[in-house]
């Protein structure tokens, strides 16, 4: 047996402000660590840029290096002490460290991201907010404040403030503010391969993006991307609410460096054409219909070159759409980005492995590779779909301020419907071919297997939750003999538009209490589904992006 490590004790003397408690010891062996950087298999994501001009490519190496900011920005956000301890685990040798630092880079911290923030490498408990709030801070405390001074909702609602204590109460500071030498010196970087890129459209963005970096105002460069219209496609910035687990308010930073893929981009433009009817055959009442997010809703295929930040803690992102500000959404509606090299990644490494543990071997023959990209993709496009904008005791507000803490698991759960939904929808009108709803409902329900692996209590996982357990209520998907699951593709139609229904509702009217019981009420594991997750052990939770051009870029 080899030696166990007291990881925690370098950086035991680590004090936190406000609460003034100290690291906690935790034992941890090597093996147990080594088993859980494991579940995460190295795959290198390269992509020919031989291609592309000279400037661009100058460019994107000089993105990849801001995007390094972007990784120790979103480390300070998940917790203030994270800096301290990497440092500690980089000046500390031998195998221990290393498999210790391996861990705490996948997980951008000492808390496993697959086990809802289960401590690991410390005994510390993560706080709700991050480290977007005073850790020592209640929702009471925070509300209580705001209802004191309705002046200061605006600031403290904000995505791009950190709330602090200060003159006796608590205060609003702007993200340009309390991370003003890592943002300046990504603004730097990114005003720099502005001048480098043959692709004016890219300058643009890139020279919005670096002001925005330094004023908090994301609007007019959230406009500026969604007009990029060169080979590559990239996006940098705070924008994703899931850390913020206390509110939902607070957007962490992230980076997405990619190269378009023109071909595949150009066969998804017929799908944008159907948007507004989409919109129409929703199972929502028409005065909740929302026609108004915009119509420049493009679809980009993609190669990933490079990630960073909250874009790649934990389980790597396979597709996202944004911005997400509701102004953009209503001005040019939003992009759906596909990273088809991740996809293709996780579908031959984990996503057939798991589904041949989950379904029976008839169900297991329909399950394809189109299938999931299509309803991936429908995913990203239905995030943009139903309601935005909203009116809730007479005061305008939106989906997300009204549903707070729960919105995420709600519209992550809403994104996977509709994707069913509409996915159908397409194919019925002859815009997808038919051949794909043979096997659009088997590979659904067998890839939720590997969403649940990553915990119910995370806002994917707890949506997917929710859908497989409404799915198995009404007979549309059974646990057979073997302890498999099996998939009856006319009961998932009419059970998919039910669930439709409900979700939309809950969106449209903003109620958070009946969000909030209709959560507890399906979200959880049945010990059929936990048998099946007992079963996929051996099987990797998900991929570990290498990059070649971070090496290149000299920022490996």
């Amino acid at each position: 047996m080899r030696n166990l490590v007291q990881l925690v004790c370098l950086s035991s003397l680590i004090c936190f402000s406000g609460c003034g408690r100290k690291m906690t010891h935790k034992q941890v062996s090597v093996e147990t660590i080594h088993a859980e950087v494991a579940k995460f298999s190295p795959v290198r994501l390269g992509c020919d840029l031989s291609e592309i001009n000279p400037g661009d490519r100058e460019a994107l190496k000089l993105m990849v290096k801001a995007s390094q900011f972007a990784d120790t920005l979103f480390l300070q956000q998940v917790w203030e002490g994270n800096p301290a301890l990497l440092a500690g685990l980089k000046a500390s040798g031998g195998p221990e460290a290393a498999d210790a630092l391996d861990f705490f880079t996948i997980m951008f911290g000492p808390w496993t991201r697959i086990d809802n923030d289960k401590p690991f490498l410390t005994g510390r408990i993560k706080p709700l907010g991050a480290s977007f709030y005073p850790e020592d801070m209640t929702k009471e405390e925070f509300n209580a404040w705001i209802k004191a001074h309705p002046e200061d909702r605006e600031t403290f609602e904000s995505n791009f403030t950190v709330i602090r204590r200060g003159n006796g109460g608590l205060k609003a500071v702007p993200y340009s503010e309390y991370y003003s030498a890592g943002l300046s010196a990504m603004a730097q970087l990114l005003r720099r391969a502005a001048g480098a890129a043959f692709d004016r459209s890219l300058a643009a963005y890139l020279e919005a993006r670096a002001s925005a970096l330094l004023n908090d105002d994301y609007f007019d460069s959230d406009l500026k991307w969604m007009d990029l219209r060169g080979d590559v496609e990239a996006v940098i910035g705070p924008y994703e609410v899931y850390e913020d687990r206390l509110f939902g308010f607070k957007a962490a930073f992230e980076s997405y460096i990619c190269l378009v893929d023109r071909a595949a981009s150009d066969k998804q433009k017929e799908i944008v054409r159907h948007l507004d009817a989409m919109e129409q055959a929703l199972p929502l009442a028409a005065e909740h219909r929302n026609f108004s997010r915009g119509k420049a809703s493009p679809i980009k295929i993609v190669q990933l070159v490079y990630s960073a930040g909250d874009a790649k803690a934990g389980v790597q992102t396979a597709a996202f759409n944004l911005p997400n500000d509701e102004r953009v959404r209503e001005a040019k509606g939003s992009k759906k980005v596909m990273l088809k090299n991740v996809m293709n990644a996780k579908f031959e490494t984990c996503w057939v492995p798991i589904v041949r543990e989950a379904l029976t071997a008839r169900d297991n023959a329909r399950v394809s590779f189109d299938a999931y990209f299509y309803e991936t993709l429908m995913h990203e496009i239905s995030h943009g779909l139903g309601p935005g904008t909203i009116t809730v005791a007479g005061e305008k507000t939106t989906v997300n301020k009204a549903l707070k803490d729960l919105y995420s698991t709600v519209e992550e759960c809403k994104a996977d419907v509709l994707g069913l939904l509409n996915t159908q929808y397409l194919i019925d009108g002859g815009v997808l071919p038919k051949s794909l709803e043979h096997s659009l409902y088997a590979t659904s329900v067998g890839g939720m297997f590997r969403s649940i692996r990553f915990g119910i209590d995370e806002a994917h996982g707890g949506g997917v939750a929710i859908q497989l357990n409404r799915y198995l209520d009404v007979g549309a998907c059974r646990v057979e003999q073997d302890g498999k699951f099996s998939v009856d593709d006319a009961v998932m139609k009419r059970a998919v538009k039910a669930l439709a229904a409900d979700l939309l509702l809950i969106e449209a009217t903003g109620d958070y209490g009946r969000a909030r019981t209709f959560i507890e009420k399906n979200r959880f594991l049945r010990p059929e589904v936990s048998a099946v997750l007992d079963r996929l052990k051996s099987v990797p939770i998900d991929i570990r992006p290498v990059y070649p051009l971070e090496q290149e870029s000299g920022t490996g």
